[in-house]
Formats: structure tokens, C-alpha cells, sequence
């Protein structure tokens, strides 16, 4: 294995870009929307908050999609997204019969 020695000025510049780089996947990754992402069981489970056997039966029934990669189960959040929406209930306000 060969050493390389370097100034420490020089050192510290390689330091900073690294760090600048890592700054800016940071950022791009938070800009992700959340519907591209894919998410596994431990993720869906804390987003839903709902057991991992709830989420189980949950890709039983067909209720969400899901893809097996290596035995590791992976759900789309827009699929998830979609589910929300599609059992998303109207606000109303309850009448009082009282008045």
C-alpha cells in the first residue's frame, strides 16, 4: 500500500468539499417528492401508524401494493398516498338538537 502526504491546508480543502457535496445530496434528497419514494416495513408502519401485522393483512387483502426485493418488502409512498386519499372523509358539523 502506498502513502501519500499531503498538506495539511490541502488536507482540509478535500475535507470541506466532501462535506460541501454532502450538504447538497442532503438537500437534493429532501426535495424528493414523497410519492417517489419507496419506503419498507418499519417506514410504512410509523407513517400509518399501524401494527406490522396490521400492515400484514393489510397486503393480504390487497389493500396495498407492495414489491419483495431479497425477501425485504418495499411499498410506494404514492400508493400509500393514494390509499389515504382514496378513504379520505368529508368534514361535517354535527347538529345539535338541543338548540
Amino acid at each position: 500500500m502506498e502513502v501519500i502526504t499531503i498538506q495539511s491546508e490541502a488536507f482540509q480543502q478535500i475535507i470541506n468539499k466532501i462535506d460541501s457535496l454532502e450538504n447538497c445530496v442532503k438537500h437534493i434528497a429532501k426535495q424528493q417528492p414523497l410519492s417517489e419514494a419507496w419506503l419498507d416495513i418499519e417506514e410504512t408502519c410509523t407513517l400509518l401508524k399501524v401494527s406490522k401485522r396490521t400492515l400484514q393483512f393489510y397486503r393480504d387483502e390487497g389493500i396495498l401494493s407492495f414489491s419483495q426485493v431479497s425477501g425485504k418488502i418495499y411499498f410506494c409512498a404514492s400508493d400509500i398516498e393514494d390509499h389515504l386519499r382514496k378513504h379520505v372523509r368529508k368534514a361535517f358539523k354535527k347538529i345539535n338538537p338541543m338548540i
